[in-house]
């Protein structure tokens, strides 16, 4: 049995009787369960906080502040995400090119692979062995992207969080040490403790810990460039030179190898949303730019590619975008257009973090706080919801609690 009810100025609902029972009609045709409950929310939110909550046949069933453009912190990430996947395709592979040129130096070309990492590596050194046996000087080509790439919000400091972005890089542009008695040793077997970072070790006062390598001195690429050499050797590929920034002359050098990633891009987002990684974000945000403007990847590209792909086919054309990880508080974003970004990537919502029933990103930056993702009911349908909390000390662990509540007490 159906019953159809019509007031004025409220859209027309057409609901099953045991639904009717728990709804009440909110002016502007907005069905809201037991006004207690969405009570419990609305009370724990002020003026600087959004939440928004759609059911799975796009009916929205509350909201508060829907169209304020707020800080949405990591939760950016599935933006990021998205544009990567139309710009680059699911199944894109990152790639990185070796080449032999007439002076018997080796060239390594990085094209942006953000998962260029030690376990990674040594397969590329067996890939290559069979095509070399020894070279003069390493030379590294990081021309794709357009260095230095300052990214808003970052930091000088030693944290992982502030590690610069470039073309070819690895391990994320970190080096995870500790000690070992007056040792300083690698925490990670996968990866030597290389000369190379001995000062920067000495230098950040740290007993151990994840620091960054910097792009001054175009350090961090160097440091790419003694963990490929190091890899090499490994492999019985030596070398009779040193290390130094070059460039690929195709006309003149040799293609030895193009090693490509392992990991698909759906993979290496599954990595950044797992981790909430900043560089990889940033990684793909210059990749798409350069994909779709042409390289060299650039901060500016990719947010220009970023934001008409917004535009065009998101419908969101009211979007602050300076950087892709969201850790700039310069990023402005409402929660309404967030609901359009989850509604799309709603294909891909199993390749965030699960808890339960739910599949969501959090977002962190001091004083603020979100939380965007999917509530799965009993058939698997799923629920958009976004919460960006930029007053400081309301606790969205608490908002979120009533979320939930009010979700699982919905009909089927």
């Amino acid at each position: 049995m159906f019953i159809r009810i019509k007031f004025k100025m409220v859209r027309v609902l057409s609901i099953g009787l045991t639904g009717f029972l728990f709804y009440l009609i909110q002016a502007g045709g907005t069905p809201i369960l037991y006004a207690s409950s969405s009570g419990a929310i609305r009370h724990l939110l002020g003026q600087e906080d959004a939440v928004t909550i759609v059911s799975p046949q796009g009916q929205t069933i509350f909201e508060k502040n829907p169209d304020k453009n707020l800080i949405p912190a990591s939760t950016l990430k599935i933006f990021t995400s998205l544009a990567a996947l139309y710009y680059l395709g699911s199944d894109y592979r990152f790639q990185t090119e070796f080449y032999l040129g007439p002076d018997n130096n080796l060239k390594i070309k990085g094209y942006g692979d953000p998962l260029l990492i030690s376990e990674t590596i040594p397969g590329i050194a067996a890939e290559l062995a069979p095509h070399l046996s020894g070279y003069n000087d390493l030379e590294l080509d990081d021309a794709f992207f357009l260095n230095p790439i300052p990214i808003p919000g970052t930091s000088p400091t030693y944290q992982p969080y502030d590690a610069p972005n470039g073309a070819l890089c690895v391990n994320f542009n970190t080096v995870n040490f500790k000690r070992s008695g007056d040792t300083v040793v690698s925490a990670e077997n996968q990866t030597p403790l290389l000369p190379f970072v001995a000062a920067r070790i000495k230098a950040s006062s740290l007993n151990n810990g994840r620091i960054i390598l910097s792009s001054r001195n175009n350090e961090s690429t160097l440091y790419a460039g003694h963990l490929f050499k190091y890899f090499l050797t490994q492999a019985g590929i030596e070398s009779n030179g040193g290390i130094k920034i070059g460039r690929v002359q195709k006309q003149h050098d040799r293609l030895l190898l193009t090693s490509v990633s392992p990991f698909s891009l759906r993979q290496v987002i599954a990595k950044l949303l797992e981790f909430s990684n900043n560089f990889i974000a940033n990684q793909l945000l210059l990749a798409a730019g350069a994909r779709h403007y042409g390289p060299p990847g650039t901060l500016d590209k990719g947010i220009r590619a970023a934001i008409a792909y917004a535009g065009q086919n998101l419908g969101i054309h009211e979007l602050s975008l300076v950087e892709g990880s969201g850790i700039s508080k310069e990023n402005r974003i409402s929660a309404r257009n967030m609901l359009k970004i989850l509604d799309e990537f709603k294909p891909y919502h199993e390749l965030l973090r699960r808890q339960e029933s739910e599949f969501y990103k959090t977002g962190n930056l001091t004083g603020i706080t979100t939380r965007a993702g999917y509530l799965a009911n009993r058939k698997g349908e799923l629920y958009r919801f976004v919460i960006m909390i930029n007053t400081p000390g309301t606790s969205i662990q608490t908002v979120m609690k009533q979320v939930r509540r009010f979700v699982q007490s919905l009909p089927d």
